[in-house]
């Protein structure tokens, strides 16, 4: 722990040859390695140095992070035509249980309202009329 006292280890910039870079670029997109593990083996310093790599010799779509559409074969494409609808699907049928859910909501809150007006006698709900909203606008037009 003493050697770290005061030393900064600088990192350098290392480049690295076509041929280093279309072989991890090969092995990473062949499935056999991830992008952290090629990094460790390696010894790849940058994050996004082997994105980067895919990018510009793979076969790589940098949007999606997925093989580009062109290199899939039709089945391929299909059955991720597949996988997309059932995600669309499966996210269509929360988002209509979350609008049910704040109707319902918002159904129980107006009721309670009501409740509430009728047991203390107050007016909780503001009358908005276009009388008022047209005497606010004029107040903040007046120099």
């Amino acid at each position: 722990m003493e050697q770290f006292n005061n030393q900064y280890v600088k990192r350098s910039q290392k480049d690295y040859s076509l041929s280093f870079k279309l072989a991890v670029v090969g092995e990473v997109e062949s499935g056999s390695i991830g992008n952290r593990a090629a990094m460790r083996k390696y010894g790849i310093q940058g994050h996004g140095t082997i994105t980067e790599w895919r990018r510009k010799y793979g076969n790589f779509d940098i949007d999606n992070h997925s093989q580009s559409k062109s290199m899939q074969t039709p089945e391929q494409k299909i059955q991720e035509l597949q996988e997309k609808i059932k995600r669309l699907e499966r996210q269509n049928g929360f988002l209509e249980n979350r609008l049910t859910e704040s109707e319902d909501k918002a159904l129980i809150l107006d009721k309670l309202i009501d409740l509430a007006e009728e047991e203390y006698l107050i007016k909780v709900r503001k009358n908005f009329s276009p009388d008022q909203s047209n005497l606010s606008a004029k107040k903040t037009k007046k120099r």
